[in-house]
């Protein structure tokens, strides 16, 4: 690979190299890229050893087998190259056809050609930067002795309540069966039920985490909320971890512990990609107006979340820095707020982590009216033992809660919530057989992608982005 000929341990061997030409000058060197590092291999051909036509079909795009010496390079730019005894065509690429030339794309423009997009610089970095934290992920869980677990992906329950929900059926949607009172006949459905594409591995995790004590998840899940902003997706990957005889507390601290290890993990095995992000996020602010640009630059700020503890504090002191600032007092916030009980925005979470904190900020003890039904009610009888993780420039980056392990009161609370008791039957054994403290979270994958990478929209960190309207590729 590319990245291993560019320590230039090699030199002075005949090294053989596949990749995708990015450039092609003077007829003699050709930047060969292979997609394991962000930089580009220089190869030399003597251009009188090959004829008009295969010279002309050396453009960008261009599958490319080369063999030859690996030497030092005389050229600014890089330390080695390859001098070059035999090259191989293995693809053409039509350069009146290939969108990707060597010049600036707009992101909205990769997005349309998205099957591309990993070619170019700024993503082979995002989707390196990507892998590293997904294998970090599980780096961490499988050296605290976690169980990795697949939950189902088509389920019949709604773990968050949140009714968004994508359908999954067999039926003919152009003649749907129905029962003699007009609702839809699920009996001749292939699941004899109603079902849909998760929201979350939550409730079975919790199940897996009565056995084994610790596990996690991570896969894709799914929420069809119309909603056409940068921070949405309507299908992402998420991490929920559950961890038997362990409460909030404990919760935070695993969660803390799990974000500050894949970032440094992705430090110290990614620096040229985070260092190619840093420049392009540079330039793209260079754009904006001074107080709209970010105040570190993208690895002083990843090493900053590294070295700091993340602040701690409940969601009623949060109210009252929140009801005290001077945006809401001059109703500069978007959503005022008005006082406790309020849902809390995204600008309300980048308020107190950007501006108050400055720094990332845990936020416990939310309302129970506002928060779902298997969260551990507190002894006020109007808070619950959840807690979300706010990032700056992201918001909420992680949302988890002490689960409640007492059947009366969890029976209580789907009551109170219309959550149908006999269908979650299931999930309540868990209540009636060794009922146990337990708790966990979900991290949103691409979020924290999004964090580290210091992109933008999330369409630009998963590979073929989900939103309304769109399902390419």
């Amino acid at each position: 690979m590319i990245k291993e000929l560019l320590t230039g341990n090699r030199i002075g061997e005949t090294v053989k190299v596949n990749g995708w030409a990015r450039t092609f000058r003077n007829n003699q060197f050709i930047a060969l890229n292979d997609g394991s590092t962000i930089n580009n291999i220089q190869l030399v051909i003597d251009f009188n050893e090959y004829d008009d036509k295969t010279l002309k079909r050396i453009n960008p795009g261009t599958a490319i087998s080369a063999t030859g010496e690996l030497v030092e390079s005389l050229g600014k730019g890089q330390k080695v190259e390859i001098k070059v005894n035999k090259l191989v065509i293995l693809g053409d690429s039509d350069p009146e056809k290939y969108p990707l030339q060597p010049k600036k794309h707009s992101l909205e423009f990769l997005r349309e050609i998205a099957h591309l997009r990993f070619r170019t610089n700024t993503f082979g970095a995002i989707f390196r930067v990507r892998n590293s934290l997904s294998f970090a992920i599980h780096k961490f869980f499988n050296d605290r002795g976690f169980v990795y677990m697949h939950t189902p992906i088509i389920t019949a329950s709604d773990a968050e309540g949140a009714g968004e929900m994508f359908k999954v059926t067999t039926l003919n949607l152009n003649d749907v069966p129905k029962t003699e009172d007009g609702q839809v006949d699920y009996k001749q459905d292939f699941f004899e039920k109603a079902t849909n594409l998760t929201v979350s591995g939550q409730l079975e995790a919790e199940l897996g985490a009565m056995a084994f004590s610790k596990v996690y998840t991570f896969g894709p899940t799914f929420r069809a909320e119309n909603s056409n902003t940068s921070r949405h997706l309507a299908e992402f990957w998420m991490i929920e971890p559950e961890i038997a005889f362990a409460d909030i507390v404990d919760d935070m601290n695993l969660a803390e512990e799990l974000l500050k290890y894949t970032i440094k993990y992705t430090l110290e095995h990614n620096m040229e990609d985070l260092e190619f992000l840093e420049q392009r996020l540079l330039q793209e602010e260079k754009q904006k107006p001074q107080n709209q640009r970010s105040e570190m630059a993208l690895i002083e700020k990843l090493n900053f979340i590294l070295d700091n503890d993340f602040e701690r504090l409940t969601y009623t002191e949060a109210i009252e820095v929140l009801m005290r600032s001077k945006q809401n007092k001059k109703k500069k916030f978007k959503y005022v707020i008005e006082g406790w009980g309020a849902d809390l925005q995204s600008e309300h979470e980048r308020y107190l982590v950007e501006k108050h904190f400055k720094k990332p900020v845990i936020l416990t003890d939310y309302p129970k009216d506002i928060k779902a039904f298997y969260m551990k009610m507190n002894e006020d009888g109007k808070t619950v033992r959840a807690m979300d993780i706010l990032f700056p420039g992201i918001g909420e980056i992680v949302g988890g809660s002490q689960r409640e392990e007492k059947l009366d009161i969890l029976l209580d609370r789907m009551n109170e919530m219309d959550v149908p008791a006999d269908e979650m039957q299931w999930y309540l054994d868990t209540r009636r057989f060794g009922s146990a403290e337990h708790a966990g979270f979900g991290l949103g994958f691409e979020r924290l992608v999004l964090f580290v990478t210091g992109m933008s929209n999330i369409r630009d960190v998963i590979p073929f982005p989900r939103y309304p309207g769109s399902a390419k590729f």
